[in-house]
């Protein structure tokens, strides 16, 4: 029972939430069912107490989750499980509705890029191709064809020239001005590694004095800290002539060269109980590459928190749809410097690529492999 005392206005109410969130819109909620309505005071105003509180910041947070209302109110609410059942139905069909936008908008994304990534040298045929579109009626089958003909066009003139990376980053890429130049580095090749440029919108790095990711990274790598990846194969894609010059050692924690898949490297470290010990026995300030198994990145992030493992630094970018997001939202909770990507994406080459920029913007390109025979030249002598 909400007293007079305890009790909000809605105004008070939306204040308590913030997020934007509008007495107008708690109106609307209430509409809808997602807000119970609240009992009101002698003057005929709303009253809410601090559970009404709670509700409208979790509503937020799910739709900010990007929910929809609909599904909202049954995920707030207790249900049956045949209710439940029915609701994993229709947030599935969601899913693939949505899945099928970003199909479509992949579609067009991949579109503008073939004209938007032509170089200096394209420029006239970029001019014919956008003219042609121009006079393209879009409904008609014959159109498609004209298109079909005009991605041809384009196609044959890609011979006369290698492509040019960053020619097409600069009219892709969005404005980085405001990162630094390593940064902005890393970004550019973690697009070029990936084939996509809104991948930029879910690369998640600390930038804090005490968490600085890329000082840190280079810190550790200038004093030749140790690398451990997850797996070999991550091991294999790293610039080892760079590492090897800069004194780094490599090895990787599922040392298994037949393990070639995120799902062969989760069950691999989960049914390994001297692995999973392995994690807390890596060495201090050594500089963690996770790719593929999400438990390797939950096992880094409880040896972090039980102060048994202290890392330079933590790339964690392992693939999955419900532990990987779940152990780098840990990542990112964490008192270690960290790169990370958001959500679901990631893999082995994205994270030895960010690695690899990192190492990269420490040492120019060595010419061959002499500082290697040098170093052989100084042991034979020793």
């Amino acid at each position: 029972m909400v007293t007079s005392a305890s009790a909000l206005t809605i105004k008070e109410l939306t204040i308590a939430v913030g997020q934007g969130i509008t007495p107008r819109m708690v109106r609307h909620y209430h509409q809808l069912g997602l807000m119970p309505q609240p009992p009101r005071s002698a003057g005929n105003y709303r009253l809410y107490s601090e559970q009404d509180v709670q509700r409208l910041k979790r509503i937020v947070a799910l739709k900010q989750q990007g929910f929809q209302l609909s599904h909202i109110r049954k995920l707030l609410d207790v249900e049956p499980i045949s209710e439940r059942d029915s609701l994993i139905t229709q947030l599935q069909q969601q899913y693939r509705a949505v899945i099928h936008q970003i199909s479509q908008l992949r579609q067009t994304a991949v579109a503008l890029e073939r004209l938007l990534g032509r170089d200096q040298s394209c420029q006239i045929v970029q001019a014919n191709a956008l003219s042609q579109l121009k006079q393209l009626e879009i409904d008609t089958y014959q159109s498609r064809d004209d298109l079909d003909k005009l991605w041809n066009s384009l196609d044959g003139e890609v011979h006369a020239h290698p492509e040019m990376f960053q020619e097409a980053l600069q009219r892709l890429l969005p404005d980085l001005s405001d990162r630094s130049e390593i940064e902005a580095e890393l970004l550019s090749q973690l697009v070029l590694a990936g084939g996509d440029v809104s991948l930029i919108q879910f690369v998640r790095l600390s930038r804090s004095p005490a968490q600085n990711a890329i000082g840190a990274a280079r810190t550790a790598l200038q004093q030749g800290c140790p690398i451990v990846t997850d797996t070999a194969m991550i091991a294999a894609m790293l610039d080892q002539t760079r590492l090897a010059h800069l004194g780094c050692s490599v090895e990787a924690l599922i040392n298994n060269p037949h393990i070639h898949s995120a799902s062969e490297a989760e069950q691999e470290f989960w049914h390994s109980t001297s692995l999973r010990q392995r994690v807390n026995q890596l060495p201090q300030g050594c500089l963690l590459v996770v790719g593929y198994a999400p438990s390797v990145l939950l096992a880094i992030c409880d040896a972090i928190n039980q102060s048994t493992l202290q890392p330079s630094l933590v790339i964690g970018m392992p693939i999955g749809f419900s532990h990987a997001p779940s152990a780098k939202r840990r990542l990112m909770q964490s008192s270690v410097p960290f790169i990370t990507l958001e959500g679901t994406m990631g893999g082995g080459l994205l994270a030895a690529t960010t690695l690899n920029t990192l190492v990269a913007s420490l040492l120019e390109k060595p010419h061959c492999h002499c500082y290697l025979q040098s170093e052989q030249r100084h042991q034979h002598q020793g």
